[in-house]
């Protein structure tokens, strides 16, 4: 028998459920005899089938570790989507220009005559009574 074969299906639900009907438990603690190990029933298939399950098992895991990495990489791209856009905001990148807009300095300059030219409010508190 494959090695990697009846460690796969040992590490399984239905794996683990043979090893827990077999074992012995004192004061919560499981315990396994050899002679139990040796017992556990084993599902059979030729040496090709057991080859070609642990391959594809192999397979299987191989793809999730890739994609475990790939969802890791998109998160820390996520992460650092927001300055992206913040410092593309403030470059001016994220919409075409259009010419005929005002150039900022020239629309800060009117702001501030606009506020200097605007009545002064009363400042202060209100009268007491």
């Amino acid at each position: 028998m494959d090695p990697k074969f009846a460690l796969y299906w040992l590490l399984s639900p239905l794996g683990r459920r043979a090893i827990e009907a077999v074992a012995a438990s004192s004061s919560g603690l499981h315990t396994l005899s050899l002679s139990k190990v040796g017992g556990l029933p084993l599902p059979l298939c030729n040496p090709e089938e057991q080859h070609e399950t642990v391959r594809r098992i192999e397979s299987a895991f191989a793809k999730i570790d890739r994609l475990a990495k790939e969802a890791k990489r998109a998160l820390e791209l996520v992460g650092r989507l927001d300055e992206a856009i913040l410092a593309k905001a403030f470059r001016g990148e994220l919409v075409p220009q259009d010419a005929n807009d005002e150039p900022a300095e020239h629309l800060l300059a009117r702001i501030r005559a606009e506020r200097e030219a605007a009545p002064k409010g009363k400042r202060g508190r209100g009268a007491k009574a």
